[in-house]
């Protein structure tokens, strides 16, 4: 369920950061499915003939992720649309993703955006309060986009992350800010090395690099925001293919969810990603977008039908973490 405006007598809505644990431990596992669909890479039985116009791909996008919403609603807690996708499409790719995360949230799915956004000011209260929230159109917490968390970028500075903290807080939403991301070229801005910004945690020492200097910035927000189960709103996005900078970190923010990209297609393993969770399971949701979406690419699920190929990819990735957890 989604926060909604205040109603006389309405229960309270739980924390983005609640919400998720509660889904993890229901689902039993720790899977997000991401969807970045890709023309060339659909089906054949979705795939538009080429060349296909801007409302034949997005159409074909619609019924790509809707079933696969469908497939998996009932495996994992969250979803994570990847907006450029759909923005490429023009209009008509922005309106099947408003319609993708409605029907996710109709499932029982919480969603992430996977935006990336940052900026400064009522730009980034703009951006904000356009993906973050839901309840009646005019309201406090209305979005036009209805997520329940969003990517951000804080490389231009922390206090871009104000006005985005400032609306989880009032719409029960959350935030997953970069940290150390899991593409190839992120040391050269992540890994530079610093001298002591005069940022210090109790039992922590001083971050010797960029990424650490954000992870416990981050860390600070989240620990002012724990809920019940030791969690905050606020997370990290820490990738999977640098195992051991992901255990640096799961210690420099024990209070913050982590969205661990990385697994599977770009190299990360099961025994990588767990690092990231604590003995409930809890902690961190693992991100699989190509492994899963495309898995009939995969010789391994080739024979079956396609949205078949996905149910059973991510039941395998399921399984695989729960090995390597426990």
């Amino acid at each position: 369920m989604k926060p909604t405006d205040t109603q006389p007598n309405a229960t309270p809505v739980a924390s983005f950061g609640q919400r998720l644990a509660d889904a993890v431990l229901q689902k039993k596992n720790a899977v997000c499915v991401g969807l970045d669909p890709r023309t060339l890479s659909l089906p054949e039985t979705i795939r538009p003939k080429l060349p296909a116009s801007l409302e034949s791909q997005a159409s074909a996008f619609e019924t790509f992720c809707l079933k696969i919403i469908d497939a998996v609603s009932d495996l994992v807690p969250v979803i994570k649309p990847q907006a450029a996708f759909f923005e490429e499409l023009g209009p008509e790719g922005m309106r099947v993703l408003a319609r993708i995360i409605r029907h996710a949230t109709q499932q029982g799915l919480l969603v992430i955006l996977d935006g990336k956004r940052g900026d400064i000011g009522t730009t980034a209260a703009a951006y904000a309060n356009a993906f973050l929230g839901s309840g009646p159109e005019g309201g406090p917490t209305y979005s036009a986009w209805g997520a329940d968390a969003l990517t951000v970028n804080p490389f231009l500075g922390m206090d871009t992350l104000e006005p985005f903290i400032q609306r989880c807080d009032n719409s029960e939403t959350g935030l997953f800010v970069l940290v150390k991301t899991s593409n190839p070229g992120s040391g050269f801005i992540q890994d530079t090395t610093v001298n002591d910004l005069g940022i210090s945690s109790p039992g922590k020492s001083p971050p010797s690099n960029i990424s650490e200097a954000i992870a416990d910035e981050i860390q600070a927000l989240a620990h002012g925001r724990i809920g019940p189960d030791g969690y905050s709103s606020v997370g990290a996005v820490v990738g999977a293919t640098y195992p051991a900078q992901l255990s640096a970190m799961r210690e420099r923010m024990p209070n913050a969810w982590l969205l661990i990209p990385g697994y599977g297609a770009q190299g990360g393993a099961a025994a990588d990603v767990v690092r990231g969770m604590d003995g409930r399971g809890l902690g961190a949701i693992v991100n699989s977008s190509r492994g899963i979406i495309f898995a009939h690419e995969n010789p391994k699920y080739k024979s079956l039908p396609w949205i078949d190929a996905v149910r059973n990819a991510t039941l395998d990735m399921i399984e695989a973490l729960r090995t390597a957890h426990s």
